[in-house]
């Protein structure tokens, strides 16, 4: 009677897990589909049924998106911002969070308790002091006869990006190294291996899937983000997301639906994309460099 109940009660909660799961991919799925269908839909379309399937394939809504609304250039500024903020965190965060977790020295532990402040700090309540120190250091560059530099300037954003994400990338690398075994280390050091040949040939192999899903999170965060790019490229050199804010609000006033849900989708298909090619890879062990 008790393997019963207990097959019973492991049979509903299996069930239960199921329909839970089953009810969050339909949540997600049916809206990402609905928008892929509006973008290939004409005009006259959206005023019958909703749900209707599309009559036929309408890219020219697409090309509107490109060619009027530059979306080419926005996701160009994108592509661009996004790739140099990942580079420019990886390099400072890496080493960091490595040091961090695996050496002792004197102020590691104010260091480590500064990383984890850094997590509760909202990143939108910085943006004016943010814009207001670039805005100092451009009117002083040009009171030494220099041209601006600090704002509307790629390099600078991503530098943006990836200062504000060093909290959480140092924290999660951190925790990772942490829980790696010594003995990897010890047999490079035997072998002759400096500290830097150990971290890059050994643990940051080790760490790979913790590597992953860093770029992944910040990927998706930089990728977007609105309200830092809004502000510091306030010029005609936009992102994709202010690119597409600007979008909507224009054809939304021109009652024109198509080439919105054209924007939505430029914006949505790099991250689908990424999150494909990166799956695999989330699931691996963890000792995977070091079996290699």
């Amino acid at each position: 009677m008790k393997v019963s109940k207990r097959l019973s009660t492991e049979t509903l909660y299996k069930i239960f897990i199921y329909v839970a799961l089953i009810g969050l991919a339909v949540s997600i799925l049916v809206p990402v589909a609905w928008v892929f269908l509006a973008s290939i839909k004409e005009n006259e379309e959206f005023y019958g049924n909703p749900w209707a399937l599309p009559r036929g394939f309408h890219f020219q809504n697409f090309v509107e998106a490109f060619q009027e609304a530059r979306m080419g250039d926005y996701l160009l500024n994108s592509v661009i911002v996004t790739a140099l903020a990942l580079v420019v965190l990886l390099v400072v965060a890496l080493p960091a969070s490595y040091v961090l977790a695996r050496f002792d020295f004197i102020g590691r532990k104010i260091i480590r308790m500064f990383v984890k402040a850094g997590l509760f700090i909202n990143v939108s309540y910085i943006v004016v002091p943010i814009f207001l120190m670039l805005l100092d250091w451009n009117n002083l560059l040009r009171s030494m006869d220099g041209d601006a530099f600090f704002l509307n300037n790629r390099l600078v954003l991503a530098i943006v990006y990836a200062a504000t994400s060093l909290p959480f990338t140092i924290y999660l690398l951190m925790s990772y190294f942490q829980t790696l075994p010594s003995d990897f280390e010890e047999a490079a050091g035997i072998d002759g291996a400096g500290y830097f040949r150990t971290m890059i040939s050994i643990m940051i192999p080790m760490a790979l899937p913790s590597i992953v899903i860093v770029i992944l999170f910040n990927f998706l965060a930089f990728w977007n983000e609105y309200i830092i790019a809004l502000t510091l490229m306030p010029s005609e050199n936009k992102t994709l997301t202010v690119g597409l804010m600007n979008l909507l609000s224009a054809e939304r006033a021109a009652v024109n639906y198509g080439p919105m849900y054209a924007g939505m989708v430029i914006v949505m298909l790099p991250t689908l994309i990424l999150y494909i090619i990166v799956q695999k890879r989330m699931t691996k062990g963890m000792t995977v460099g070091g079996v290699k």
